[in-house]
């Protein structure tokens, strides 16, 4: 099953990438990064422009782009249309497995961050109950990967439910309209439907959320080590300022979502800022999840998950450890 499904915009945009050859720092301009309702320290960083601020006196400007989910910010990354995108590591993972060329460089949050939602009055109470039902699902993600680990330990797979491919806040949507039985969520969104709706998030597990990670493309982290360690001081610059400002934080996250305090408030409870470094513990999270997909045949039985997983997390842009 491959989950790197590229638009055409996005294949036009790599089909570019390719014949201008690898980009060295002498000759960047422009440093392209993606922006995204679930990565909470992205959002501040585009905020208070500390990237455009640290680039400035070298002639490089940023771009950011917005992206909807997991799998549209690895597909850009993929045709070489972002340099950073914000993903699950599990979803990196997956996508690295099927040949984008990735390194998760930094972890912007340990979140909760998707669930299995339904309506108060849908009937179901527990996984199980989702064989013959519609889920909304957004392919490529942590919160699909999520639903596929949980109807794994229910006994269930995917072909035992109906699954619907929406992007997030479609899914949403799709369950508050009645057109799906249950929706594999995502924060910010799920909050709004817990908190607007009584929408019940009938099962959760907090350790198979799989951590929030930048990711950058490998040839340009080859390229241009000085412009990646820029980067993530960024965004440790950023995550500091988000963590000493919550409102800050919050204000951000009401911008960017257009939703109210309250449902941001429950977001961010659910999200833990204080982890940046990748290494052993992303890994760990990472291998567990690849391997549960791997046994329920999403990811191919020779794959060595855990030498993916080891080319995937490159800890050599580490921000240095707090004194």
């Amino acid at each position: 099953m491959r989950f790197a499904r590229r638009t055409l915009l996005a294949a036009a945009c790599g089909a570019l990438a390719l014949l201008s050859g690898p980009v060295r720092a002498a000759d960047v301009k422009e440093i392209r990064l993606d922006w995204a309702t679930y990565n909470p320290v992205g959002l501040v960083l585009k905020d208070k422009g500390f990237l455009e601020e640290a680039l400035k006196p070298k002639g490089i400007s940023v771009r950011w782009v917005q992206s909807l989910g997991s799998n549209k910010a690895l597909e850009f990354l993929n045709a070489g249309a972002i340099d950073f995108g914000s993903s699950a590591g599990a979803a990196a993972l997956l996508s690295r497995i099927n040949g984008n060329p990735i390194k998760a460089i930094y972890a912007f949050s340990r979140p909760e961050w998707t669930a299995l939602v339904t309506r108060k009055d849908s009937g179901i109470a527990k996984v199980a109950d989702l064989k013959g039902r519609r889920i909304a699902v957004t392919r490529g993600t942590d919160p699909h990967i999520f639903l596929i680990r949980a109807l794994q330990g229910a006994g269930l797979t995917e072909r035992d439910a109906k699954l619907v491919l929406l992007q997030h806040a479609d899914g949403r949507t799709a369950l508050d309209r009645g057109d799906v039985d249950a929706w594999a969520g995502l924060d910010p969104m799920m909050a709004a439907s817990e908190i607007e709706n009584g929408d019940v998030l009938f099962f959760r597990d907090a350790a198979a959320n799989t951590w929030g990670l930048l990711d950058v493309r490998e040839a340009f982290a080859k390229e241009n080590p000085d412009l990646v360690r820029v980067v993530v001081a960024a965004y440790e610059q950023a995550r500091a300022y988000a963590l000493a400002h919550p409102e800050a934080l919050t204000a951000a996250l009401v911008a960017a979502t257009k939703l109210p305090e309250p449902v941001i408030a429950r977001q961010v409870e659910r999200t833990d800022l204080r982890q940046p470094a990748v290494g052993p513990v992303q890994a760990e999270t990472i291998r567990a999840a690849g391997l549960a997909l791997q046994q329920a045949g999403v990811i191919p039985a020779a794959t060595d998950v855990a030498a993916a997983v080891d080319g995937l997390i490159d800890p050599s842009f580490n921000p240095a450890p707090a004194q």
